[in-house]
């Protein structure tokens, strides 16, 4: 008959997952991105202007696809740039109206009017730090009628 003695257990700590905070620097391209668009909503608070920035690139996230959508995450600061490669794609991309009724949906205490005050800057603010190249490429994924939001006058061709 073997009899063996019990061992005592050594427990062997698992690495974190996550990076410790202070060894992440914050992402300095996207504060320039949420001070651009504090300053040109005039929202008192950087903390207001990176909700609706936030907001407003998810929503935009699932209407770009293709490069397009490489190309457009590779241009933003790193925290925007996953904020719109995270989404789904939308099969059936909103019209310009819906799209701002939609993000007047998930911001508290918004109605449409606010919304596309909100949604104008954001992504007048993007269209600038991104170039007109890119923001041209976005476009023609888009409705008609996008153009405004992104702050650009929307000619339709004469018939």
């Amino acid at each position: 008959m073997t009899v063996t003695t019990p061992q005592p257990r050594t427990t062997i700590p698992t690495p974190s997952l996550r990076p410790r905070v202070e060894d992440v620097p914050e992402d300095a391209g996207w504060r320039e991105l949420t001070e651009a668009v504090r300053e040109a909503g005039q929202y008192p608070t950087r903390t207001e202007a990176e909700h609706v920035t936030r907001t407003v690139l998810s929503a935009l996230g699932g209407h770009v696809t293709g490069e397009e959508r490489v190309a457009l995450a590779q241009a933003l600061p790193l925290e925007a740039g996953r904020l719109i490669a995270s989404q789904v794609p939308e099969s059936d991309p909103l019209t310009a109206r819906e799209f701002v009724d939609a993000v007047a949906t998930r911001i508290e205490g918004s109605t449409p009017a606010t919304a596309r005050w909100d949604v104008s800057t954001v992504l007048s603010v993007l269209s600038d730090h991104i170039g007109e190249p890119l923001t041209t490429r976005v476009l023609t994924q888009l409705p008609p009628g996008y153009a405004l939001l992104f702050g650009r006058a929307d000619l339709a061709a004469a018939a």
